[in-house]
């Protein structure tokens, strides 16, 4: 089984990426990277494991690969 990854971690890599938080509002927290053209990542907030698919979703949105994180 594949590892799973909290929410507070992939919130950490994805600002080292160069996300930068924007906002909170329930139990997702909103991020944005500026550019050529603007990403926005919605992070679902305080989980021990975020599912797989998930996950994928997150770096799909984000236009990074798995290995990135």
């Amino acid at each position: 089984m594949p590892k799973l990854f909290s929410s507070q971690q992939i919130v950490k890599a994805l600002q080292k990426k160069g996300f930068v938080y924007i906002s909170q509002k329930g139990s997702h927290v909103k991020l944005r990277k500026y550019g050529i053209q603007t990403l926005n990542v919605i992070v679902p907030a305080n989980k021990k494991e975020i599912p797989m698919g998930t996950f994928k979703s997150i770096m799909r949105q984000a236009r990074l690969s798995e290995n990135d994180l």
